[in-house]
């Protein structure tokens, strides 16, 4: 028996949207800082609360650990936005799929999320000495993904409540 579709409930929908959103915007900065190093974000609000800075630090893409593994050329080191806006599609997508399998998959992903989140957390204000509106606002996200993820694999696999 194929998996079902359903919908993926109100909560999942605005977090997986607001995540998309928040990670197209971080895409744009990041573009238009590396056009224009003067570029000033909507998210720029002072010197110690800057997402240019953070999103064209190095740890902006690949999350710092890809270019020193693989280069710099690596397909893998993308903008760490580009990892945001496949996870919440992820994320989206998964939610819509009704079976034990699906919501184990939603489980690990948000899991790896959280793991990337208390990272990057950490470099934004230990290393970086920053913060950034928009990556606490992602990690906010994050959090809520994962409590709703944990949430659904704990309800019984014929129960119709949506989140």
């Amino acid at each position: 028996m194929g998996p079902t579709w359903r919908r993926p409930g109100w909560v999942r929908l605005a977090l997986c949207l607001a995540g998309f959103l928040l990670s197209v915007y971080s895409l744009h900065v990041k573009a238009a800082r590396a056009r224009d190093r003067d570029y000033r974000a909507l998210c720029d609000v002072g010197t110690a609360i800057s997402c240019s800075r953070v999103f064209s630090s190095r740890w902006g893409s690949g999350f710092g650990l890809v270019e020193p593994v693989l280069g710099a050329d690596s397909i893998l080191n993308q903008s760490n936005s580009i990892f945001g806006c496949i996870f919440y599609t992820l994320q989206l997508l998964l939610g819509c799929v009704q079976g034990r399998w699906a919501s184990i998959l939603l489980l690990l992903s948000s899991l790896m999320s959280l793991i990337g989140t208390v990272y990057l957390a950490w470099i934004l204000f230990f290393v970086l000495h920053d913060f950034c509106i928009v990556c606490v606002a992602t990690y906010a996200i994050n959090v809520g993904l994962t409590l709703l993820s944990f949430r659904q694999i704990q309800e019984p696999q014929s129960k119709t409540k949506r989140h």
